[in-house]
């Protein structure tokens, strides 16, 4: 059975870089696509759905979203299987069925109101801390070229998942992965002796217990290149910092379950807002089971 990539569209710029990057994954991945868009329902019991011709002229927008969105993509990967659907309901519910069975959701940053159009808001971080499998967020038309995709890595189920995501695109594109562990300090007092000495102590450990628990995923991987980076300082800015030289960067998501638990961790939610290139946030699957 062929894989699909899902990418949500809603006829904005940013959705359009959206179906760009999702038919470039499919095309790198040998998948297949499905552009889906959701009309939403609370638009149904308004005063201006009684005016004549309105429904049908809504219709016939949607339709040519959904149109617009699979001829940009059959224009940018050739060759690949494209499939639409125009569905009617709540769009997070709608986009986590369709996330089920899905190798990925993409999405742009910033869509026409309702849809996509707060994907840094309810829509993308709902998505990002629910759904069973990778989501991505495009913020603008991106291009592959610097060759390298960056994962944070903490040790946990949820960077585990993020990096083998990050490993399975470094493959499809035939690009150096970049595994980059933040340290924080944790608090001492300032009279503490040797507080140097413990510090940097401190810090090498842990940075051979990175190095130690990305091997196992290098030796599944042979052919990714794989770079480790340990440094000292929250995670969010020194990942946002690695995203201005790469052409993806993965976090892990620590998202609940239900709708309404809590849904995202601070570094996906820092990382999203700050981010350079587009990105994945990852939640291991088994957690739905």
């Amino acid at each position: 059975m062929v894989a699909t990539i899902v990418v949500g569209v809603d006829g904005s710029t940013s959705a359009t870089a959206a179906v760009e990057w999702a038919a470039d994954d499919a095309a790198r991945r040998n998948a297949a696509l499905k552009i889906v868009h959701v009309r939403e329902q609370w638009g149904e019991g308004a005063p201006f759905h009684a005016m004549p011709g309105f429904e049908d002229s809504f219709t016939e927008y949607c339709e040519g979203v959904v149109a617009a969105a699979a001829e940009r993509a059959r224009e940018r990967a050739p060759g690949i299987e494209v499939r639409t659907a125009l569905a009617t309901g709540a769009v997070i519910e709608t986009l986590m069925g369709e996330s089920v069975d899905a190798e990925e959701v993409v999405l742009g940053s910033r869509g026409m109101g309702g849809f996509a159009g707060l994907v840094l808001g309810s829509v993308g971080i709902g998505m990002a801390g629910h759904a069973p499998g990778p989501v991505v967020v495009v913020r603008a038309p991106a291009q592959a070229v610097y060759g390298e995709v960056v994962v944070g890595f903490d040790g946990s189920p949820c960077s585990e998942a993020a990096l083998e995501y990050g490993f399975i695109q470094a493959r499809a594109r035939g690009a150096r992965l970049r595994a980059v562990y933040a340290w924080q300090m944790p608090a001492f007092s300032p009279f503490a002796v040797g507080y140097s000495d413990v510090m940097g102590d401190l810090f090498k450990d842990q940075a051979g217990g990175f190095h130690q628990r990305v091997e196992p995923w290098q030796r599944k991987y042979p052919e990714v290149q794989v770079v480790g980076s340990a440094v000292c300082g929250h995670p969010i800015p020194a990942l946002s910092d690695a995203s201005r030289d790469a052409d993806l960067i993965v976090v892990g998501s620590r998202g609940l379950r239900g709708l309404g638990s809590a849904v995202l961790g601070s570094v996906s939610h820092g990382v999203l807002h700050r981010a350079h290139c587009p990105v994945a946030v990852v939640r291991p699957r088994e957690e739905e089971k």
